[in-house]
């Protein structure tokens, strides 16, 4: 099912924000900035369902190469963390790094929470419940990913393989079912402070993704802090659409701007 694209828009309170019809998903999510001053120019870009087509024109607009796990900030492109190059040793377990992926797989992304840790899945997430077998999927095969004991987690930039502080132009994330409006968002920061909050849209059709991600004119990214349902994971926790109370929502793919040094 489509959102009506004005209505959308009218959610927003810098008419810089592109938005436009990509395939069968929409461009464009709620953002609930609340400062009187007002956004940096930014895109945003969102969509649900087959989010091939969205994630598609966010990594456009991020800009080609891929870097992969090349260490240094590159001169352009962008990185990616699918979670599918994991090692066994922190698959279906509470045990990976919150460097991870700066470290072992130099990409430029530190994790935190205040949860005890994060699990990367190759079950989607059966191995903690298994009603959740039904209730999540990937987008990138085969492995998701989610915070343990929390739904709250940060993403902060540092020079790949470095930990010099760094800055992106935008992030995205893909969410899986959003089955709730505001369950899943990204809150962004900068140097100067808060630069806005912006939800991934509820999931329509038979697929349960949701993508929604930003880019802003300049790097001026230090970190994201991701929001991923509405209640932890657990065993015997049920999501609001298999007769629990609560909605879950756990994660795949990370897309990000080359990250550069903080200047």
């Amino acid at each position: 099912m489509k959102t009506d694209e004005t209505q959308q828009l009218g959610r927003f309170r810098k008419t810089s924000i592109t938005a436009v019809l990509f395939g069968a998903a929409l461009l464009g999510a709620c953002n609930s900035y609340n400062n009187d001053e007002p956004l940096l120019p930014h895109q945003v870009v969102a969509g649900t369902g087959d989010v091939t087509g969205v994630v598609a024109q966010f990594r456009s607009l991020l800009g080609d190469p891929l870097n992969g796990v090349m260490p240094g900030a590159q001169p352009a492109g962008r990185r990616e963390i699918n979670w599918d190059a994991v090692p066994a040793a922190f698959t279906d377990n509470d045990a990976l790094p919150g460097d991870f992926f700066n470290t072992r797989s130099p990409r430029g992304a530190v994790f935190t929470t205040a949860g005890p840790g994060f699990r990367v899945s190759g079950t989607n997430l059966a191995d903690v419940d298994p009603s959740y077998a039904g209730q999540f999927d990937f987008f990138s095969p085969q492995k998701t990913f989610a915070v343990t004991g929390s739904v709250a987690m940060t993403t902060e930039f540092q020079v790949p393989g470095s930990p010099t502080p760094a800055v992106v132009r935008g992030f995205g994330v893909v969410f899986a079912d959003v089955d709730r409006q505001g369950s899943a968002t990204l809150d962004f920061y900068g140097p100067s402070g808060y630069l806005g909050r912006f939800e991934a849209p509820v999931r329509s059709g038979d697929s349960p993704l949701s993508f929604v991600g930003v880019v802003f004119q300049d790097a001026v990214v230090t970190s994201v802090q991701i929001t991923s349902g509405r209640a932890a994971l657990g065993a015997g926790v049920k999501d609001i659409s298999d007769g629990g109370s609560q909605d879950l929502v756990v994660m795949d793919d990370f897309l990000y701007s080359e990250p550069q040094p903080r200047q």
